[in-house]
């Protein structure tokens, strides 16, 4: 009885989750993207956690955060990468822009095949604080432009790579732990070049 309770509660939340994201980007009835991070992270709590499958969620609640928010971040450095390749004036910032776009997208699709095999339910764009901030870099143009991209490269990469550290040591799911052990190297190089471009501009 309390089983068949459980089922119920869980389609009945499997449903109005659909409801809700049936016009997000992927929301064809594919239940493994979700608006944002939010959105994701109330989609993969009410899995099962004890069984995997159609239903079941594969991994820890905290692995489970660490996947949404990798592929948050990494969903905004496409995004704020791809204005930045069109907006930026300064040659080796235009570049840096460049590489965001093509490291990232690799290590998204890289995540969202693992996150399949998990039953993970990934964000499909970035969270409002990303959003954001792309609307306030988009507003400005020339060096000014240049110097806040840098700038939020930075902060934005120090976060990253302290997130992705963590995860390497302390992930419980062994796929999870070798994905962020394994690209955390790529988001150190980011770090170390958008550093360099940032104390050539000063």
């Amino acid at each position: 009885m309390k089983k068949l309770s459980l089922i119920a509660m869980m389609a009945l939340a499997a449903l109005s989750f659909q409801a809700c994201n049936g016009g997000a980007k992927g929301g064809s009835g594919d239940s493994s993207a979700a608006a944002t991070t939010d959105t994701a992270d109330s989609a993969n709590k009410v899995k099962d956690t004890t069984t995997t499958g159609a239903t079941g969620i594969a991994v820890t609640e905290d692995d489970a955060k660490f996947a949404t928010g990798a592929a948050n971040a990494g969903l905004a450095e496409v995004a704020i990468g791809q204005l930045a390749s069109e907006k930026a004036t300064n040659a080796k910032v235009k570049e840096f822009a460049k590489m965001m776009v093509t490291d990232h997208t690799k290590a998204n699709d890289e995540l969202m095949a693992l996150a399949k095999t998990k039953n993970i339910t990934l964000p499909s764009a970035p969270d409002e604080d990303h959003q954001k901030k792309k609307a306030e870099l988009a507003a400005k143009s020339g060096a000014d432009f240049d110097k806040a991209y840098v700038d939020a490269m930075v902060d934005g990469h120090k976060k990253v790579a302290s997130m992705f550290e963590d995860a390497s040591k302390n992930c419980k799911d062994a796929d999870l732990k070798a994905w962020a052990a394994k690209t955390l190297p790529t988001i150190q190089h980011h770090l170390a070049e958008i550093e360099a471009i940032q104390k050539g501009m000063k």
